[in-house]
Order: structure tokens, then C-alpha cells, then sequence
């Protein structure tokens, strides 16, 4: 068993990200598996040093260890190499259409009463087309063509889940820079690093489906993964928590005195039925199940960790 958490380092680590951090590494170490610690720093202009500290920091503090680790900006030639597998299958196919041309085109499909998804029409531009572009310095972005089917796999929190591809616009992989985007390079290095149970906020449900059908054009065996996604986290009122992640980072409420224990105990706790008991993570592996937990949104409530 390996799990992975793959933070990116442009912000602090903030509870809800901690909580999927404790998840992995609870379920880790209760079957004796690994745990990867993958920093998602592809994004070059947000991505920071001193996050990427402080992630590492934070987790320490709140009682969590790895056994391996990686950056994603120290494999992009990895990335590459994989793009061009999937160019040389006729699954990666280069687009030109700017943002204003595909919003026209979103829009007139909403109008006709169709879903607004990608039409393709990048399909069918030749090459001499494309080094035309290329020749007047225009580089192609690079989209992932999905399969025409339906994914579907038994989730270990949601249950059955399905994705239908066709529904979907066909991603983009790499923009115009060469860039990789998150999408691509998660199943790149899941798939390399033999990660075998993704672990991961109910947010990226959609995106599995996505990744399944990437993972099997790479050559992955879909039979050698597990998903479990976390229904997301609501503020003590039921609302949205993402508009307070700034107060809710580890760093700001280790600053208001909570200490590791009691966050620890109070995330595994969260959206079962059980009280929270405040104890550090190694304490906590033999009593979690990640069967307990609800697919509904769980409540996070700071004044109880204060109190």
C-alpha cells in the first residue's frame, strides 16, 4: 500500500489540507504501507520556497512523517517523456484557439441547447497548418482526447461513483510554454511512483474520472488503484470554508494556542460520529476508519479545539 499527499507549496497548509494529509497517513500506517510526500510546484510564478518549508514544518508538527518525498519541478523531464507517448498514440493533439475563441464558441453552443463542452475542431487542422502557426509564433496548447465511455469505480468514502467522459471537454495537459498542468503530471507520478490508494477532497471527483482514462492510455492497470474522496469541509454555520482559509492555516492556529493533539484528534474525528479524542497521529491509527466517515460536508468549528 502507498498514499500520497501533494500539497502545493503557494499558500500555508490550512486545516482542510491537513486533513487529507492526516487521512493519508493514518491509512498508511495502519497497513504498514508508505507514504510520499509530493510537492505540486509546477506552477512556477506562485509556488515559493518558504512554502514548501513550512508545509513540511507544519506537518511535522502536527505529528505526521514520510518515507519518501519529491518535487514535481525536479521531473519535468518525466512529464515530457510522457507527453510524447501520448502524442505518438494520437491521444495528445495540439489546439490553437485562444480563451476569446473558445468562450464564442461556449456561448453558442449554450444558446443551441448543447453542453458547452470542447468540439474537437482542433482534430482536424493538418500539419502544414500547424508549423504555419508555429513559423508566425504562435505555439499549439496540447489536449488529452478522453475515451468515449463512462468511468466508474467503488469510492471508499462516497461509494459508486461514475464519470461520463463524453460529457466532458477534453483536457488540456500542456500549455502553450510547455508547462504540464496538474492534471497530467498527478497521474505521471502516481502511476511512476506506484502509488496504489488516492486519497483526496470530494472536489476532485470529476478529475478522477479524468485521470482513470489517462492512467490506462499511460499503460496503468486500473485494477492496482483505489480512490476515497472527503466530502469538503463547511465553517461552523454550514457555509463555504474556503473564504476562511486564511485564519484557518496550521500556522495561525498554532499561533491561537491549539495545540497538535487536539487538532489531530479533532480532524480524524471529523464527519463520523464520534467525539473527538485529542491525541497525536500515532495514537490515533489503530481506532480510524475511513468507512466512518459521512459523505456528508463535515463542520469545522475552531472554538471547539480552544476550548
Amino acid at each position: 500500500m502507498k498514499l500520497r499527499f501533494a500539497p502545493s507549496p503557494t499558500g500555508l497548509l490550512h486545516v482542510g489540507n491537513a486533513r487529507v494529509a492526516l487521512v493519508n497517513w493514518l491509512l498508511a500506517r495502519q497497513q504498514g504501507g508508505t507514504v510520499l510526500l509530493r510537492l505540486d510546484d509546477t506552477d512556477t510564478e506562485r509556488s515559493k520556497a518558504e512554502y514548501a518549508a513550512a508545509l513540511e514544518e507544519d506537518l511535522r508538527w502536527l505529528g505526521l512523517d514520510w518515507n519518501e518525498s519529491f518535487r514535481q519541478s525536479d521531473r519535468m523531464a518525466r512529464y515530457q517523456a510522457a507527453a510524447e507517448r501520448l502524442k505518438a498514440s494520437g491521444r495528445l493533439y495540439p489546439c490553437l484557439e485562444s480563451e476569446e475563441e473558445l468562450r464564442f464558441k461556449r456561448e453558442q453552443r449554450l444558446k443551441q441547447g448543447r453542453p458547452p463542452v470542447y468540439d474537437r475542431a482542433a482534430l482536424k487542422m493538418t500539419p502544414e497548418q500547424l508549423e504555419r502557426a508555429r513559423a508566425n509564433g504562435k505555439q499549439p496548447y496540447w489536449r488529452f482526447l478522453l475515451s468515449n465511455r463512462t468511468m466508474e469505480w467503488q469510492d471508499g468514502v462516497l461509494g459508486r461513483r461514475q464519470v461520463k467522459l463524453p460529457s466532458l471537454s477534453d483536457p488540456v495537459l500542456i500549455r502553450a510554454d510547455g508547462t504540464p498542468l496538474y492534471t497530467f503530471t498527478s497521474v505521471v507520478d502516481d502511476l511512476e511512483s506506484g502509488v496504489t490508494h488516492v486519497v483526496r477532497g470530494e472536489d476532485h471527483v470529476t478529475n478522477t474520472g479524468v485521470q482513470m482514462d489517462l492512467w490506462e492510455a499511460l499503460g496503468g492497470d486500473l485494477g492496482t488503484l483505489s480512490f476515497a474522496h472527503l466530502p469538503l469541509l463547511t465553517d461552523a454555520d454550514g457555509g463555504p470554508l474556503s473564504k476562511r482559509l486564511g485564519s484557518l492555516s496550521l500556522r495561525q492556529l498554532r499561533r491561537d494556542g491549539v495545540e497538535p493533539a487536539a487538532l489531530a484528534g479533532y480532524l480524524a474525528a471529523l464527519g463520523t460520529s464520534r467525539d473527538p479524542v485529542p491525541g497525536m497521529p500515532r495514537d490515533l491509527v489503530a481506532g480510524f476508519q475511513l468507512s466512518a466517515i459521512s459523505r456528508s460536508p463535515a463542520r469545522f468549528d475552531p472554538r471547539q479545539l480552544l476550548a
